[in-house]
Order: structure tokens, then C-alpha cells, then sequence
């Protein structure tokens, strides 16, 4: 063998080509459209796949790193769009395409991991009607979770208080939008539900776009809301918006207003259908006596009950009498209810947290968001939150005086 003749070992030239690709600079930067084939997701977090068209097939690899961006599932016959670079895997040989970014073709990335993960919810029958939990007709306390900054907190707790002032709200603070959103709801839904007080939970945000709304398509969201022993309604964005969370939720309502309307009856629509119950209950009665009295008529004009006639008469008479005195206690019964029921309405209003705010009151706040109840629990230069009637404030406290309080009781 000629001693001139450069031998080379494969792993030098599988280098040697490894740089070549390197150095065009169309492969370092490529996208290539096909569809997906062979999807194998790896356990370490890997996706290996083909891309394919009509003729040709080229290898794929999408690192753990990188497919952790993408929202939606790639699956086999799946049409993308793939953005990355071509090298050579030198220790087969094999040049192969390493994704970096993917999005389905034809439609978008977050409307297909939308259906991607509505199909896997129905799947499971988490949105099936016959699981949806009953509301509460008259709730006493409602959680409704929330940004506290936003407009949908705002529209929700006017309406409560102008329809059912004497219900209860809690706030429980929750990201709305962005990364780290979903965790905070799921995070807020839990700690609801270890609660022991909350009879009804208003998941609520204003309108956005998709990727605003997306924390509310997150499937840690959706099972947050159907393993939630509290009735859940989901009001978020506007009318025409659709979430993971409407289908999941035991309601959904189409804006957050809409979704305390859902919650609680106005107080008016009570007292109106009270008075209807009155009604309904003295026309029944009447209905009865009526029915009675036409009996009544029929055996006293019968042969047998003629010569008795005036004793039938006098038992006629003291019939009408107890049918007066009858409708007379009916009708008093029932304003003695109403009158109690009015009277509970009135105590529930006075005793309303935020109707006693409304006089000027406050309550104060540690930094990681417990009631203080005694001065005893502040120390200097702590940092204390009030809350007003119409907002918040943050405050560092200067000196601390107690009053000597004496006990009448």
C-alpha cells in the first residue's frame, strides 16, 4: 500500500462533514415544513421524529429544553412548520434537523393545544353535565378569585352588594395573566377549598386576547376546578370568549357581572316571590272552601236533608265563620313571617363587614395577609396593610400604645 495515501478514521470524517454543515449558514438557521412520523417522546424528555412530504424524510431531534416552550402536543400526521439547525450526530452518522421552535401548520399554536387538551378533558368526562355540582340558592360567604387590581374584581362585588347585600365576600388574590398564572389559580382554588365557610367560588378576569386568557387553558387549571368540592363559576373575558375553565366549572358565565348575577338572587325577586306564595296559598284555600261549600249545597238539597234544612243552615253559617276566621289567621301568619323575614334581611345588612366600612372603619392586615385583632400582635416598625372601603394602603408603624380596656361584662 502506498504510503502516500491519507487513511481517515469515520469519526474524523463524520467531524469533518459535521463542520462543513456547520459552516453554511442557511443550515444554521433553516425552517422546514412536513408532516410528522415515528413520534417517540423520549422519558428523558426528548422528542425524536421524521419529517416527511411526498418524496423524502429527514430526522428530527426536539430537546427537552426547547419542546418545554411549546404549547401544543406534536403527535404522528401532524403537519409543522419547524424552525432549528442541521448538524451531523457523529457517533452514527446521521445528519438530522435539531428543532428549536415548532408551530402547526395552518392554524395556530395555542388553538391547537386548546383542542389538543378540551379533547383529552372530554376524554376523561371531567366536562360531563351530570358532574356539575348544584348552586347554593342563597349563598352565605363567596370566594371570588381574582387580580385585585382588575375591573372584573370591581363589577363583581357592586353587584353583589346591590342584589344580596348581606352575603359575604372574600377576596383571595390571584395572577390572572402570564406565566406563572396557572399555578396561582390552581394554588388559590385550593386554599378556598380547605376553607370550611365558602359556599360558592366566582373565578373571575376581564377580557383579553388568547394568549391573556391563556392561564384559564391550562390543564392544572381545569383540575384544579373539577376536583373543587365547592360549586365553581367560571366568569371569564367577555360574552363571545371560551375557556378550559368554562367547560370545567359548574357554570360558566360570560362576563365577570354575569357571573355574580349567577350567584346570588335579588333581594326584590325574593320579597316578590314571597308575596306570590301568599297569594297562591289564599287563592288555594279559597279554592278548597269553594269546593267544599258546592258539596255542602249538593247533600242539603237532597230529599233526606230537607226537613233538617235550617240546621244545615246554622252548620252553613258557622262554616263561614271559621272559613273568615281561618282566612283571617292565614293572612296574619303570614305577615308575622314576612315582618321576621324583613327583620333578618335588616340584621344581615347591619351586619355586613362592608356596610360598617362604608361608615369610615378599616381593617389592618400583617404583611403575609392575616387579620390583626390587638395591638398586642404589632411591633415597631413592622409593615401593616389597610383596607379602606375603596382601596389598600401600605404602612410602617412608628409606636404602639395600648389602652387599658375594662371589662363590663
Amino acid at each position: 500500500m502506498d504510503n502516500n495515501i491519507l487513511i481517515y478514521q469515520v469519526s474524523e470524517i463524520n467531524h469533518y462533514i459535521k463542520g462543513l454543515l456547520y459552516g453554511d449558514p442557511r443550515l444554521r438557521d433553516i425552517r422546514v415544513a412536513g408532516e410528522i412520523s415515528n413520534f417517540k417522546h423520549h422519558r428523558s424528555g426528548h422528542m425524536y421524529f421524521t419529517l416527511k412530504d411526498g418524496n423524502s424524510s429527514l430526522r428530527c431531534v426536539f430537546f427537552r429544553r426547547e419542546n418545554q416552550r411549546c404549547p401544543f402536543r406534536p403527535e404522528d400526521g401532524l403537519g409543522v412548520v419547524t424552525h432549528g439547525n442541521i448538524s451531523v450526530y457523529e457517533p452514527d452518522g446521521v445528519y438530522q434537523l435539531y428543532v428549536l421552535e415548532m408551530e402547526p401548520e395552518g392554524m395556530g399554536s395555542l388553538f391547537l393545544a386548546f383542542e389538543q387538551l378540551k379533547r383529552k378533558l372530554e376524554a376523561e368526562g371531567i366536562f360531563r353535565t351530570e358532574l356539575k355540582k348544584e348552586l347554593p340558592f342563597l349563598p352565605r360567604k363567596i370566594a371570588v378569585i381574582t387580580s385585585p387590581t382588575g375591573a372584573a374584581l370591581h363589577d363583581i362585588v357592586t353587584t353583589l352588594q346591590k342584589r344580596s347585600p348581606q352575603v359575604d365576600i372574600l377576596v383571595v388574590e390571584s395572577l390572572v395573566q402570564g406565566s406563572s398564572a396557572a399555578a396561582d389559580i390552581e394554588r388559590a382554588l385550593d386554599l378556598v377549598n380547605r376553607r370550611q365557610d365558602i359556599d360558592l367560588i366566582i373565578l373571575a378576569r376581564g377580557g383579553g386576547s388568547l394568549e391573556d386568557l391563556w392561564p384559564f387553558n391550562e390543564e392544572r387549571v381545569a383540575r384544579a376546578i373539577y376536583r373543587s368540592s365547592v360549586p365553581v363559576i367560571s366568569a371569564v373575558g367577555h360574552e363571545t370568549d371560551f375557556t378550559i375553565a368554562d367547560f370545567a366549572a359548574d357554570l360558566r358565565a360570560p362576563t365577570p357581572t354575569a357571573g355574580a348575577q349567577a350567584a346570588v338572587p335579588e333581594r326584590a325577586e325574593l320579597l316578590a316571590g314571597i308575596d306570590q306564595l301568599r297569594d297562591r296559598c289564599f287563592n288555594a284555600l279559597q279554592r278548597r272552601m269553594q269546593q267544599e261549600k258546592q258539596i255542602l249545597d249538593h247533600i242539603t238539597g237532597e230529599r233526606f236533608f230537607r226537613i233538617p234544612a235550617e240546621r244545615i243552615r246554622l252548620f252553613a253559617e258557622y262554616l263561614g265563620q271559621l272559613s273568615f276566621q281561618l282566612r283571617r289567621e292565614m293572612v296574619r301568619l303570614m305577615q308575622m313571617k314576612e315582618m321576621k323575614l324583613a327583620g333578618m334581611i335588616d340584621k344581615l345588612e347591619n351586619r355586613s363587614p362592608l356596610k360598617v366600612m362604608n361608615r369610615g372603619y378599616s381593617f389592618c392586615r400583617d404583611e403575609e395577609g392575616g387579620i390583626i385583632h390587638s395591638v398586642k400582635d404589632v411591633q415597631v416598625g413592622q409593615v401593616v396593610r389597610l383596607t379602606f372601603i375603596d382601596g389598600r394602603a401600605g404602612c410602617r408603624t412608628e409606636w404602639i400604645e395600648e389602652d387599658s380596656i375594662v371589662d363590663e361584662g
